[in-house]
């Protein structure tokens, strides 16, 4: 039978598809800028015919209709990284957070430790072989969708066909609804002062040549904006970016140096906008694989002088750095920051940066404190932290002791709380006896 008469035969109405989860399943949902809102929209329809249905996904956009406490007893949401849709469910106790880092979740899924009965996903249309693309969301999707028992694919024509370990054959997927439907965006708000600041900082230390990773947020796009004179810069990185294009049209980024897919840039997913996903689409510079490749320690680590750019909430006076909570309420979760900071301390001239505002946005509260909040989850322990910047400067924290370390991060607080975090210092007995004048 041709791949053409297999995706006919399963061709199925939205509601025609969610009528084959039963109750008790689990069922992953497409992440990131890729959740079928189709599907579960026509999910959550069926609420009051499904008991304890279980709903796991990664950082999702868009609504989420499946959380509060309505859906108690019908649906309950497994957030393996916490967004806005999402936190304040988790918060009180109507959703659950899976603490993991980006390139373990394949693994649970690929060796059961977590089953998926089913997996709702968007794809591209089919190519003249019978091959859909993943598009946006091949990081955990890919592996996700591989591990079920059942595939409902949305197949979607505003998704783009990328390149790279991100297709699938129709053969694999067991029903196809065609629902063309805007995806999801994402657009950060312009950087403010500070963050460009901070973004400066940590552009002076990335030299030519070097390959880059940027996480999630206001900074680490900031700091784009200050690489317009770098030469051969690679990307290798969980997320592609809004900021990134412009770089590769300027020639900026060439890929030329990189020792691990020389000449591509690697990604996992992208979060940007539609203008993002249109450059995307049939691209051959852009390469997108699973988590586990693309997130591994070890295959970060073989990129020459790899950057890994990374914000947190608050680090302490020695090093920890808390990124995905405040105090006790879950904000966010772990994602491939610790995969990214332990690669490019292992690369050759590899270098990990945590870059962070000194305060808080409305400047009450210093970011670098004595303690962590109660509660407060470390994402990154103090031995892995290298290179912290906040918008006064940059802290070298590799190899020093707890007292050098606390000296490095007080020269670069915000100067109201300097004298405040030097007198909690000595309490805490960091620099017993010494600097009893400030700072030196």
């Amino acid at each position: 039978m041709s791949w053409m008469h297999i995706y006919r035969d399963r061709l199925c109405t939205p509601d025609q598809a969610v009528a084959k989860v039963a109750s008790g399943q689990r069922v992953y949902l497409g992440s990131g800028c890729a959740a079928p809102h189709v599907l579960i929209d026509a999910l959550v329809a069926r609420a009051e015919e499904l008991q304890d249905v279980e709903i796991i996904h990664h950082l999702t956009l868009g609504t989420a209709p499946y959380v509060g406490p309505e859906m108690r007893g019908h649906f309950r949401c497994n957030d393996c990284f916490v967004g806005a849709n999402t936190r304040e469910a988790v918060n009180a106790g109507e959703a659950d957070y899976v603490p993991v880092h980006l390139h373990d979740m394949p693994r649970l899924f690929r060796r059961g430790i977590v089953p998926l009965d089913v997996a709702m996903i968007i794809v591209s249309p089919p190519d003249e072989h019978g091959f859909c693309s993943f598009g946006i969301e091949v990081g955990v999707t890919k592996p996700a969708a591989l591990s079920a028992d059942l595939i409902i694919a949305q197949v979607n024509r505003a998704m783009p066909r990328t390149l790279g370990d991100s297709f699938i054959h129709i053969s694999k997927i067991d029903c196809f609804v065609e629902a063309d439907a805007d995806l999801d965006e994402f657009r950060p708000a312009p950087p403010t002062e500070i963050q460009r600041a901070i973004g400066g900082h940590v552009a002076n230390l990335i030299e030519d040549g070097a390959c880059l990773q940027l996480g999630l947020g206001a900074i680490p796009n900031a700091v784009l904006e200050f690489l317009a004179d770098r030469k051969d810069l690679g990307v290798h990185t969980e997320m592609f970016t809004e900021a990134l294009p412009k770089l590769l049209a300027a020639g900026v980024v060439t890929g030329e140096r990189k020792t691990l897919h020389p000449g591509k840039v690697v990604a996992g997913f992208i979060m940007g906008t539609r203008e993002v996903y249109d450059f995307a689409h049939d691209n051959a510079l852009l390469e997108f694989h699973p988590t586990d490749y693309v997130n591994h320690p070890g295959n970060i680590a073989r990129n020459d002088n790899m950057v890994a750019v990374n914000s947190a909430i608050q680090i302490d006076l020695t090093g920890q750095v808390c990124s995905d909570s405040i105090g006790e309420k879950i904000y966010s979760g772990f994602g491939g920051q610790a995969d990214f900071m332990r690669g490019a301390a292992l690369a050759k001239n590899g270098l990990p940066i945590i870059a962070l505002p000194s305060t808080t946005d409305d400047g009450k509260l210093s970011r670098i404190v004595p303690f962590l909040d109660h509660g407060a989850g470390v994402v990154i322990t103090r031995a892995d932290v290298h290179v912290v910047v906040t918008e006064f400067g940059v802290a070298h924290m590799f190899g020093r002791n707890v007292r050098q370390r606390a000296e490095a991060l007080i020269a670069i607080a915000h100067p109201d709380f300097r004298e405040t975090l030097l007198a909690a210092a000595h309490a805490r007995g960091l620099f017993g006896k010494l600097f009893p004048g400030g700072l030196h």
